[in-house]
Protein backbone atom coordinates (compact mmCIF):
# COMPACT_ATOMS: atom_id res chain seq x y z
CA UNK A 1 0.00 0.00 0.00
CA UNK A 2 1.16 3.50 -0.74
CA UNK A 3 2.69 5.30 2.25
CA UNK A 4 0.58 8.44 1.84
CA UNK A 5 -2.60 6.35 1.88
CA UNK A 6 -1.43 4.57 5.03
CA UNK A 7 -0.74 7.90 6.72
CA UNK A 8 -4.07 9.36 5.66
CA UNK A 9 -5.92 6.27 6.91
CA UNK A 10 -4.10 6.46 10.26
CA UNK A 11 -4.88 10.17 10.57
CA UNK A 12 -8.59 9.53 10.01
CA UNK A 13 -8.59 6.51 12.35
CA UNK A 14 -7.35 8.78 15.10
CA UNK A 15 -10.27 11.13 14.55
CA UNK A 16 -8.48 13.92 12.70
CA UNK A 17 -9.06 15.47 9.35
CA UNK A 18 -6.02 16.72 7.44
CA UNK A 19 -6.46 20.31 8.63
CA UNK A 20 -6.66 19.50 12.36
CA UNK A 21 -3.83 17.00 12.07
CA UNK A 22 -1.66 19.57 10.31
CA UNK A 23 -2.32 21.97 13.19
CA UNK A 24 -1.39 19.26 15.71
CA UNK A 25 1.89 18.68 13.85
CA UNK A 26 2.70 22.36 13.39
CA UNK A 27 2.93 21.86 9.63
CA UNK A 28 0.98 23.98 7.14
CA UNK A 29 -2.21 22.28 5.92
CA UNK A 30 -1.10 22.72 2.30
CA UNK A 31 2.08 20.76 3.05
CA UNK A 32 0.18 17.86 4.63
CA UNK A 33 -2.36 17.92 1.79
CA UNK A 34 0.47 17.90 -0.77
CA UNK A 35 2.11 14.90 0.91
CA UNK A 36 -1.16 12.97 0.83
CA UNK A 37 -1.81 13.91 -2.81
CA UNK A 38 1.72 13.64 -4.26
CA UNK A 39 3.15 10.91 -2.06
CA UNK A 40 5.63 10.67 0.77
CA UNK A 41 8.60 10.32 -1.59
CA UNK A 42 8.44 13.97 -2.54
CA UNK A 43 8.12 15.24 1.03
CA UNK A 44 10.96 16.42 3.22
CA UNK A 45 12.25 13.86 5.70
CA UNK A 46 11.60 16.31 8.52
CA UNK A 47 7.91 16.58 7.65
CA UNK A 48 7.51 12.82 7.34
CA UNK A 49 9.24 12.36 10.71
CA UNK A 50 6.88 14.87 12.37
CA UNK A 51 3.82 13.19 10.85
CA UNK A 52 4.97 9.73 11.90
CA UNK A 53 5.86 10.94 15.39
CA UNK A 54 2.39 12.45 15.83
CA UNK A 55 0.85 9.16 14.69
CA UNK A 56 2.97 7.21 17.17
CA UNK A 57 4.95 5.29 14.56
CA UNK A 58 8.48 5.36 13.19
CA UNK A 59 9.45 5.84 9.58
CA UNK A 60 10.65 2.23 9.61
CA UNK A 61 7.22 1.05 10.75
CA UNK A 62 5.60 3.08 7.97
CA UNK A 63 7.93 1.45 5.47
CA UNK A 64 7.10 -2.01 6.85
CA UNK A 65 3.38 -1.29 6.53
CA UNK A 66 3.85 -0.11 2.95
CA UNK A 67 5.86 -3.16 1.88
CA UNK A 68 3.64 -5.57 3.74
CA UNK A 69 6.54 -6.99 5.71
CA UNK A 70 5.45 -8.19 9.10
CA UNK A 71 7.68 -6.88 11.81
CA UNK A 72 8.72 -9.16 14.63
CA UNK A 73 7.16 -8.87 18.05
CA UNK A 74 8.03 -5.59 19.72
CA UNK A 75 10.50 -5.92 22.57
CA UNK A 76 10.41 -2.89 24.90
CA UNK A 77 13.70 -1.16 25.56
CA UNK A 78 15.03 0.02 28.90
CA UNK A 79 14.12 3.57 27.87
CA UNK A 80 10.54 2.44 27.16
CA UNK A 81 10.31 1.02 30.68
CA UNK A 82 11.72 4.23 32.16
CA UNK A 83 9.10 6.30 30.33
CA UNK A 84 6.30 3.98 31.41
CA UNK A 85 7.36 4.16 35.05
CA UNK A 86 7.91 7.92 34.90
CA UNK A 87 4.42 8.43 33.43
CA UNK A 88 2.62 6.06 35.78
CA UNK A 89 4.83 6.01 38.87
CA UNK A 90 2.60 8.34 40.84
CA UNK A 91 -0.33 5.97 40.38
CA UNK A 92 1.55 2.98 41.80
CA UNK A 93 1.33 2.04 45.45
CA UNK A 94 4.50 1.40 47.44
CA UNK A 95 3.81 -2.34 47.22
CA UNK A 96 3.41 -2.16 43.44
CA UNK A 97 6.65 -0.20 43.13
CA UNK A 98 8.50 -2.77 45.24
CA UNK A 99 7.08 -5.61 43.14
CA UNK A 100 8.19 -3.84 39.97
CA UNK A 101 11.71 -3.33 41.36
CA UNK A 102 11.83 -7.02 42.29
CA UNK A 103 10.71 -8.09 38.82
CA UNK A 104 13.20 -5.81 37.08
CA UNK A 105 16.09 -6.98 39.27
CA UNK A 106 15.30 -10.59 38.34
CA UNK A 107 15.61 -9.76 34.63
CA UNK A 108 19.26 -8.75 34.90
Amino acid sequence: MEKAKILERMIRERGYNLKTFAEKCGIPYTTVYGIMKNGVGRASVDNVMVICENLGITIEELNSMATGKVKGEYEPTYEDMQLLIARNGRKLSVEEKMELIKLLSELK
